[in-house]
């Protein structure tokens, strides 16, 4: 079984490519004003998430959510845990920081960085109450299945900052990747699927513009969500 300290600290191949993307004003405002409270740098040592939300609450991980619609939804509904968004693309973090003054949210915190890196040095083993990976990029093309986020390596360091009871949900809307996302996560021991197979759309997930389109054109969606079994043992230090 993989531990934390088996995971490689650089890796030759990512998950995502760094595209260049143009902001609106309210975005480059938001930056301006709102980056200095709610985006945390890169550290190389676990956060102290009392300290960063000013109260011991369940904290949730969300990684490359885009332009940040169902990470403000969820955390408006939510109030009572807080959110730790991870994405490497600065529009959707423009546009997360700007949802994030319009509805005054204050349980939803930035990391622009790998989320790998971030997991490895930042989230400390059994701290997490979920993880959210939502959508991510496919990858379409065989030769690039290697890039596809949901690998079995990945899967053990997730699986490793949850805590036990906590959750791994995961969606997408190509079917192929869902199989893979089966598979890879159904083999990881510490993790349980909650269903048989794939889950329902659990409810607290809200629609994208993007999925809705997608659904009226009879695409599929499918959604996963596994619970973190057994005891955390602590090996990072």
């Amino acid at each position: 079984m993989n531990t934390p300290d088996s995971f490689p600290r650089r890796r030759s191949i990512r998950s995502f490519v760094v595209r260049a993307g143009r902001m609106g004003p309210g975005q480059v405002r938001a930056i301006e004003e709102l980056a200095p409270r709610f985006v945390l740098p890169f550290q190389d040592r676990p956060l102290d998430t009392a300290a960063v939300f000013g109260r011991v609450a369940p904290v949730v991980f969300e990684i490359g959510f885009g332009m940040g619609d169902a990470t403000a939804a969820i955390a408006e509904a939510m109030p009572d845990t807080d959110f730790i968004g991870v994405e490497v693309h600065t529009p959707g973090v423009g546009a997360l920081l700007k949802k994030i003054g319009e509805k005054g949210l204050a349980n939803v915190r930035i990391v622009q960085h790998d989320a790998v890196e971030v997991l490895e040095q930042m989230i400390a083993p059994g701290s997490l109450a979920g993880v959210h990976v939502f959508f991510p990029d496919p990858w379409h093309k065989k030769r690039h299945n290697k890039r596809r986020l949901i690998q079995e390596p990945f899967v053990g360091l997730l699986a490793s900052r949850i805590a036990p009871g906590g959750t791994l949900h995961c969606a997408t809307d190509w079917q192929p990747y869902a199989e893979q996302m089966l598979q890879v996560l159904s083999a990881q021991p510490l993790l349980a699927n909650t269903a048989e197979g794939y889950s329902p759309k659990p409810g607290y997930r809200p629609l994208t513009k993007f999925e809705n389109r997608g659904l009226k054109l009879g695409h599929g969606v499918w959604d996963l969500v596994f619970q973190r079994i057994g005891e955390v043992v602590c090996t990072v230090g």
